[in-house]
């Protein structure tokens, strides 16, 4: 499996962009910044080889065994799983999902899911409406006669156990679960709840007060926004039956690039050098990431909030193009830079214009293109489109769509979050959340 690829060209320009001898001259400093990392990581950068690491040695008996062992039970138990999360988890396992799933994935019957649940997320707003209409949906499925579909989960992400959001998404659904399981709640409950927390905390009280079999740590020192990568992601992921261990995989692989290649072919430290660079010499602050694909629209929403709560002043907006293509307009770009995401290799058939009788809309002149040769010129339109206006670009490449890609673009944009704060010397923390 390859390594996705950071293509920087379009933003080297004398006249809105940088100029590699601005990007030579900053080399040294991010040598420093890369030896410092190394010496001295934060929680999330080692994870996804711990995790690999333990589960090779010990099986069943890691916490990745842990988690497989739970999902596969699972998938012959419910028919549907409630995701109860905020910061990274929420977003991050809602991009899988969205990315490696049937864009439908929660249409399609059992059998077309391979029996894999349903997967609902709550938690992170106090949206009175959707979490009214989500016990709603859950409730349409007590009359059926199978009991796996009657059932749901629920998986509980709280680290610290005190976040009031999810503090009361719990309170409304945890007695919704018990009332759906009827008689048989004392049996299936502790089997059905699943938290995420760490040791002490509120929520693992609650979970040894009902009696959970399993309760999966996650420390309260890993940031929020850098957890897709632990228990909080790895969980509701294996619970869909995707590759885990080739996301964790992917993640690992970015992580030994990134501490052992020079600042030259560094993909991690050359991202940081454009976006530091245009942010002090052109004082552009605003980051698009422009995804040519729906199926990664979340994934930008996760990399949204991962750089919103940096402490730095950039502001990130994500686009669809050629969905949002207003966004873009050559008007309407002063102090941005556009980082677009592409994905070269679709899962599906080509589809190919073809003949039209009549020719109403005028596009049998195209009748032998494909939409992927369409998509393939819009990006070249866009790109020349954006630089005529003055407006550097970027491009993050990926050859399919896979956990193991994802897993790298996870990790990559975690390392370069963090390693801008840490040239621009701001808290990369989160805010403090209302309690």
């Amino acid at each position: 499996m390859g390594r996705i690829q950071f293509d920087y060209s379009g933003a080297v320009d004398a006249n809105y962009g940088v100029t590699e001898a601005q990007i030579a001259e900053l080399a040294p400093k991010l040598l420093e910044l890369q030896q410092e990392f190394v010496a001295v990581a934060p929680p999330f950068a080692s994870l996804p080889r711990e995790l690999l690491d333990g589960y090779n040695e010990l099986r069943d008996d890691s916490p990745l065994g842990q988690i497989f062992r739970v999902a596969n039970r699972l998938h012959d138990e419910v028919d549907a799983v409630v995701v109860l999360a905020g910061g990274g988890a929420y977003r991050g396992v809602q991009a899988l999902r969205d990315a490696c799933c049937d864009p439908y994935h929660n249409e399609l019957s059992r059998g077309g899911r391979g029996s894999k649940p349903r997967m609902y997320f709550t938690g992170n707003d106090l949206d009175n409406d959707a979490s009214s209409a989500l016990l709603h949906r859950l409730g349409r499925d007590l009359t059926a006669i199978d009991p796996v579909v009657r059932r749901w989960a629920m998986v509980v992400i709280d680290p610290a156990g005190e976040t009031r959001e999810r503090a009361l998404a719990l309170r409304q659904f945890l007695p919704a679960m018990e009332e759906s399981l009827a008689d048989d709640a004392a049996q299936w409950l502790p089997e059905l709840l699943l938290p995420v927390t760490d040791q002490p905390s509120k929520l693992r009280d609650l979970a040894q007060a009902i009696g959970c079999k399993e309760i999966f740590p996650v420390s309260n020192e890993l940031d929020e926004r850098f957890n897709v990568l632990s228990a909080a992601g790895v969980l509701p992921a294996a619970m869909l039956g995707l590759d885990c261990v080739q996301l964790l995989e992917g993640a690992a692989a970015m992580d030994e690039h990134f501490r052992a290649a020079p600042p030259e072919s560094n993909l991690v430290l050359q991202y940081v050098a454009i976006h530091h660079l245009l942010q002090t010499h052109r004082g552009i602050d605003r980051r698009v990431m422009n995804v040519w694909g729906s199926a990664l629209e979340t994934f930008g929403l996760w990399h949204d909030q991962l750089l919103a709560g940096s402490g730095s002043p950039v502001l990130p907006l994500t686009t669809v193009s050629p969905r949002d293509g207003h966004h873009l307009d050559p008007t309407n770009l002063q102090g941005k830079v556009v980082n677009h995401v592409i994905v070269q290799q679709h899962r599906a058939d080509p589809w190919q214009v073809g003949q039209s009788d009549g020719d109403h809309d005028g596009l049998n002149a195209l009748s032998d293109r494909k939409l992927p040769d369409l998509m393939t010129q819009a990006i070249a339109d866009s790109d020349a489109a954006l630089h005529t206006a003055g407006c550097p670009t970027t491009q993050l490449r990926m050859h399919e769509i896979d956990t193991h890609s994802l897993g790298q673009l996870f990790h990559m944009l975690m390392l370069t979050t963090t390693l801008e704060c840490r040239l621009q010397n701001c808290d990369s923390k989160d805010k403090p959340s209302t309690k």
